[in-house]
């Protein structure tokens, strides 16, 4: 039997593909993840959005 989904749901998974969006889990020490939360959180920028630029300077420091 297929599961109901909402229409938001739907919605949403529809963008996130359109866009390139995926999730992704990793094992961090929960210290490092709370604190990392808290300076996201102080500084006012989203968690992924800081994660993303970190891994986007990363990927452009091995091109050299």
């Amino acid at each position: 039997m297929e599961e109901s989904r909402k229409p938001q749901t739907i919605a949403t998974e529809k963008y996130m593909q359109k866009a390139g969006i995926i999730a992704k889990t990793y094992k961090l020490k929960r210290e490092v993840a709370e604190e990392f939360a808290k300076a996201c959180k102080k500084t006012g920028v989203s968690q992924s959005e800081q994660l993303t630029r970190m891994m986007e300077e990363f990927i452009e420091s091995q091109k050299k």
